[in-house]
């Protein structure tokens, strides 16, 4: 109302005043910022008319008026028009009146004028009105007439919910009440909001992938039905998730800050575009809550604001350190992110968690008894013969085959295998997409230092597809949709001993991160070095099992016991494959030595610990902010590109509101 109330009263100002902001400033930009403003780069002399102090007015006005295309001002060369009479004589009764600069007037507390006088004073209503009645006077015009109160009616629900009214028969400002308490209120306010938030539930560039941004949405249509203060509406979205002990709505207030456009498509640069999206918060900032267009400072000085190139990486600090990549997921939402339930699903999950922590004590509780009863059962088990079934999509003993060498492994048969032999299956089996756990586990006694072992993939090194293989006798997985940039291949760390039998195995648990892939060789978990890292596809593909092929590579040595999951086995169920005793021993007396409470216990633990997770997996997310253990280093970027990098800079607000720098930290 403040800034409505300025500006009516600029416009009823005497026509023979003259202000800097209103009608000099617009002429010194247009004509004369170019080569006499904030922009240093582009500076042709050390004159600044930006500032004051700096101009000499007889001189301005000579060179504004000269004849001679060489002096006059602005130079014919730089395609500007000469000033026009008007704007000769605006400047002229600027100089002689002082000369007097004024700050923009966005950077201007606003200042409540005084009411002018009018003539009609029946008319006015509130303060506004003096300012509308004045100008209407000033134009020779009257006020139409009030409208009829059906009108009005419509006018105003149309105006403040979106929606024709419904036949009232209440007083005028009941009804508008009626309207302001309603839910539609609500929405019709967060459009305006969702727009300058950049929302959408998809992801805007290409193939426009979808996301789920629908809470944040939520939250915002509440935030107006609530009424919430709007330093804490602010607050909140720019930086909840700093503030002490945040709550669920205070993170999922930042998705504000995650709904720009984000590009999955192949062969982009991945700085590149994460770059841009810090650019873009940056820019929506400034455009939102600082009512300016800082863009132009992304690659030199602004030439009309006083916003200098360094100003708007600064503000660009604040948001450098989200952990993200330019390269996104294109089939959800992409991290960080959160479960973000609604309130009867908040409920439910409660219910479900506490089940689960029940279950837990009773398990808990039943330990010191399976630890008394284990020792006794396993004296009786000379001939055990157990080993992990659950999940287990195929299982190849590998016994005496045609065309293939028969020899004795550690577990039952096995077979030699060459660059001229190896078997064929059901790629059913093997079919694993980004998101689905899996294990691959066989007996080996390799000759050779690069072979696969398992595969279900397409032949040829580069090929899509899940393999396990001997790689410079290291043992390397591979879980590839397109070998540039879709995928992740992790090694272990030694390498494995040639023309030796050992066990290995690799589990992977289905979060699309390389940290979730385990190897154990002979039963014990193996350092590993992940080499790429960016399973965010799905891999779908027709292809076989393949036992001793894949990745255009074949074994050379025994194979035995060849065993595919579609879950990760535990460490101990990895034990036990390798012949592990105790491991076997553990597991399988609690599938077949068990005492009733114990077998009852475990099963409920599992069902209610499978119902928690499936219910989880219904639960909506909404990407949000967050920050990096450790700020990444931002610099002034030349010319706005993400690969020249300048001066670094700290995190602070641009100079001109004067509030000082803050660490990354405190966006608050």
């Amino acid at each position: 109302m403040i800034a409505l109330l300025f500006i009516l009263s600029a416009l009823t100002a005497s026509a023979q005043s003259v202000s800097f902001n209103q009608h000099v400033r617009p002429i010194l930009s247009d004509k004369c910022y170019a080569c006499h403003g904030p922009d240093s780069a582009s500076a042709q002399s050390k004159l600044r008319l930006d500032q004051p102090g700096h101009n000499r007015g007889a001189d301005i006005l000579k060179r504004v008026t000269s004849k001679s295309p060489v002096l006059r001002m602005p130079p014919q060369y730089a395609g500007k028009d000469p000033l026009s009479p008007a704007e000769i004589d605006t400047l002229r009764r600027w100089i002689e009146s002082g000369a007097r600069y004024e700050s923009h007037w966005a950077f201007s507390p606003p200042a409540r004028p005084p009411l002018p006088e009018v003539r009609d004073s029946k008319w006015v209503r509130n303060p506004i009105d003096h300012f509308i009645l004045a100008r209407l006077e000033q134009e020779g015009l009257a006020p139409s007439p009030e409208a009829a109160p059906a009108k009005l009616r419509r006018r105003a629900a149309l105006d403040l919910t979106g929606l024709p009214p419904n036949p009232q028969s209440s007083p005028y400002e009941a009804f508008i009440d009626t309207l302001l308490a309603s839910p539609r209120h609500a929405e019709r306010m967060a459009l305006d909001w969702l727009e300058a938030a950049r929302y959408a539930d998809t992801n805007g560039y290409q193939s426009d992938g979808v996301r789920d941004m629908w809470r944040w949405r939520d939250w915002v249509i509440q935030a107006f039905a609530s009424n919430m203060p709007f330093d804490r509406f602010t607050v909140e979205q720019i930086a909840g998730d700093l503030l002490p002990n945040p709550t669920m709505d205070q993170r999922l207030a930042t998705g504000f800050h995650r709904n720009h456009r984000t590009s999955a498509e192949g062969g982009i640069v991945d700085e590149e575009f994460r770059v841009e999206y810090v650019a873009d918060r940056t820019e929506t900032t400034a455009n939102v809550w600082l009512g300016l267009t800082v863009g132009c400072a992304r690659c030199h000085d602004h030439k009309y604001d006083p916003i200098p190139q360094k100003d708007f990486y600064r503000l660009f600090a604040f948001f450098n350190s989200v952990p993200e990549r330019g390269f996104v997921w294109n089939f959800g939402n992409e991290p960080p992110l959160m479960k973000a339930p609604l309130p009867d699903q908040a409920l439910r999950l409660a219910e479900l968690d506490a089940r689960v922590s029940q279950a837990q004590s009773r398990w808990n509780a039943l330990q010191a008894l399976i630890e008394q009863r284990r020792p006794q059962w396993a004296e009786n088990q000379a001939n055990l013969d157990w080993t992990p079934t659950e999940g287990l999509t195929a299982h190849l003993p590998l016994h005496a085959h045609q065309d293939f060498k028969s020899v004795p492994g550690p577990n039952g048969p096995a077979l030699q295998f060459n660059s001229n032999r190896y078997l064929n299956t059901s790629g059913e089996s093997a079919r694993f997409n980004n998101q689905d756990p899996f294990t691959f586990a066989a007996w080996i006694k390799p000759e050779t230092e690069n072979g696969a072992i398992l595969s279900h993939s397409e032949d040829y090194f580069e090929g899509s597809g899940h393999t396990l293989y001997i790689l410079n006798g290291k043992l390397r997985l591979h879980a590839i949709f397109r070998w540039s940039d879709l995928g992740m291949r992790i090694e272990s760390a030694e390498p494995l001993q040639q023309g030796q039998w050992q066990h290995v195995a690799a589990t992977y648990d289905g979060s699309m991160r390389a940290a979730g892939v385990r190897m154990y060789v002979n039963g014990r978990p193996v350092k590993t070095n992940i080499l790429f890292d960016y399973m965010i596809w799905p891999i779908t593909l027709k292809a076989p099992l393949r036992i001793g092929a894949g990745g255009g590579l074949r074994f050379n040595g025994a194979i035995g016991d060849a065993r595919v999951y579609n879950r990760a086995l535990s460490p101990l169920e990895a034990a036990s494959l390798a012949g592990d005793r105790d491991a076997t021993l553990r597991l399988a007396f609690l599938d077949l030595g068990a005492p009733p409470e114990v077998q009852k216990s475990r099963a409920e633990l599992k069902a209610a610990t499978t119902a928690r997770d499936q219910f989880l997996g219904t639960i909506p997310t909404s990407m949000v902010m967050a920050e990096l253990p450790e700020p990444r280093e931002t610099r002034v970027l030349l010319r706005g590109a993400y690969d020249a990098p300048g001066d670094p800079v700290s995190p602070a607000v641009p100079s001109i509101l004067q509030i000082g720098r803050a660490s990354c930290r405190e966006r608050v």
